[in-house]
């Protein structure tokens, strides 16, 4: 083995030590799948400035040509979500042609029910019905794109809410949603998924239709197996334990997804991994945990699991963003799959909380970078794909074609 990975040995050696496979873990890795968003390929900004950046693409093509080549490079990026309207095309059978050409596929439809002048007040939730109606055949839209890309999932977020108490009726508006939902759930075809997104607050400051996990699982509860929650990783109160989250919802069959990001203060749609690293280790573990174990129900939710980035790149290079976000995905895994779960429940059961603690926390402190760039070299690909990026010449080359836009007011698009 090249001197390149010697620290290879020290993964192989804890592997020995605790009766892992490393051929399995190699295995493992090779098909973990995170779809990347279009929207996080394009220009985007904070609520006060949209800042270009040259070579940010500009339409549904471009985005889905950035989404390819962070694949190219990392090998478990094979498809991409799209936003409606902000990527409608008119043909989407050439759309989805042409995505394979390039080697990827069309991943989770995203319906946009927060920007439309109608939409002041809500959109499923709102007061006027025909506000309401509006939003729903919005749905119903995307429900046929569905149809037409392969699309397995219709991710769903929504910015209804209210900023003073008495602006509305908590009761009627959450009747008006479960009407909406239901009437888009009944339109799903065969083997695709709804996935009820939640935030427990903005752009309303007073409540959020959608606040948390228990009212989107009650939601998805209420409408059958093809609908599921989706757990945005910045969407959460200060201090949230999310991989409890996760957990319970492994066990309930009900986690259909992540958009993955990070948050200091709020939903700040920071790189996934860059704030709290030990967080998403934690949270991976949990998906490790299901998938390994003898419950068919919290295995089999494990393995259906979406993983999906949803980040706003404002002020970062938006490829090498998109591909540090993934590769901060491959090694929150890798060291999820380096813990010893048998040692781990030994300890557990033995109560001894700081035996368990250090079992834990000794493969979160893994250097797991020659894992991946072995796994990376058997996979025909460059060890380090961000070395990869900077040599191919790929963002200077879309800069040199695309330009940049001026820069112009505020402007988020992403949710």
């Amino acid at each position: 083995m090249s001197q390149k990975y010697a620290g290879l040995d020290a993964i192989e050696k804890r592997c020995d030590q605790h009766g892992l496979d490393i051929e399995k873990i190699k295995s493992r890795l090779k098909k973990q799948h995170i779809e990347t968003p279009s929207w996080g390929y394009g220009d985007s900004g904070t609520r006060f400035r949209v800042f270009p950046w040259s070579g940010a693409a500009r339409t549904a093509r471009e985005k889905l040509s950035d989404a390819a080549m962070v694949h190219k490079l990392t090998g478990v990026a094979p498809s991409v979500a799209l936003h409606i309207p902000w990527d409608k095309v008119d043909d989407w059978l050439a759309l989805k042609s042409y995505a394979s050409e390039i080697g990827i596929e069309l991943g989770a439809i995203n319906p946009n029910v927060f920007q439309d002048e109608a939409y002041k007040f809500g959109s499923i939730c709102h007061t006027d019905a025909k506000v309401r109606r509006m939003a729903v055949d919005h749905m119903l839209e995307c429900v046929d794109i569905m149809k037409a890309t392969g699309s397995r999932d219709l991710s769903l977020w929504f910015a209804d809410g209210t900023n003073y108490a008495g602006q509305d009726s908590f009761r009627a508006r959450k009747a008006r949603m479960q009407e909406a939902l239901q009437e888009v759930y009944d339109a799903l075809p065969d083997g695709t998924r709804m996935l009820i997104e939640y935030k427990f607050f903005e752009p309303a400051f007073y409540h959020t239709d959608l606040a948390d996990w228990g009212i989107a699982y009650i939601l998805a509860s209420k409408f059958g197996d093809k609908a599921k929650v989706l757990v945005d990783t910045g969407h959460h109160a200060q201090g949230t334990n999310i991989e409890h989250i996760v957990a319970t919802l492994l066990d309930e069959d009900k986690l259909g997804g992540f958009h993955f990001n990070n948050r200091k203060y709020a939903d700040d749609d920071l790189i996934v991994g860059t704030v709290n690293p030990f967080e998403l280790f934690c949270i991976f573990n949990e998906l490790v945990d299901a998938e390994m174990s003898e419950s068919k129900v919290a295995a089999s939710c494990a393995r259906e699991v979406a993983y999906m980035i949803d980040q706003s790149h404002n002020i970062e290079p938006k490829i090498e963003a998109m591909v540090q976000s993934v590769i901060n995905c491959q090694v929150a895994l890798s060291k999820a799959l380096l813990v010893d779960r048998k040692a781990l429940a030994k300890q557990q059961a033995a109560g001894d909380v700081l035996g368990a603690y250090r079992e834990l926390n000794n493969a979160f402190e893994c250097d797991v970078r020659p894992l991946l760039a072995q796994v990376r070299e058997e996979m025909g690909l460059h060890p380090e794909p961000l070395t990869a990026l900077k040599e191919n010449k790929y963002q200077q080359k879309i800069a040199e074609e695309r330009g940049a836009k001026s820069g112009s007011g505020g402007g988020y698009p992403g949710a």
